[in-house]
């Protein structure tokens, strides 16, 4: 049996710091508003008193999108808004977002393909820009 790959993700030689504030601008670039932000890192030392390198979970939202997607779907809130995570790994820092066409294409409903497809293409637009720097 295979894995269903629910993430793009790319790898960078930057600094965190730098990589978090360019994947803010990246998504605002391609409408999306950060609607959450989960500091990992801060959570896991004041509930658990446990270390960890940088780790930010960005709740993203492109409204027009999300709307056509509710209409389409009115349980779809369950998976909404699409992450995008920011952290250090092995070194370098790690941006992953949610892989908006297997996400969506879970649910089956062919009303929510194009809106699949265009949320796919942004997250990736993003994902690049990223790594362009």
């Amino acid at each position: 049996m295979g894995t269903v790959e629910y993430s793009l993700a790319i790898d960078v030689d930057r600094d965190f710091d730098d990589v978090l504030a360019t994947t803010r601008q990246a998504l605002a670039d391609e409408g999306f508003g950060v609607l959450t932000e989960i500091d990992v890192k801060a959570t896991m030392k004041a509930k658990l008193d446990v270390d960890r390198e940088e780790y930010v979970i960005l709740g993203a939202c492109n409204p027009p999108l999300a709307h056509q997607a509710l209409e389409a779907e009115p349980e779809l809130g369950v998976l909404l808004p699409c992450n995008v995570v920011v952290y250090r790994a092995h070194g370098k820092t790690r941006v992953s977002a949610v892989a908006a066409e297997q996400m969506l294409g879970m649910v089956g409903n062919q009303a929510l393909e194009p809106v699949a497809t265009e949320v796919a293409g942004r997250l990736r637009r993003v994902l690049d820009a990223i790594a362009a720097g």
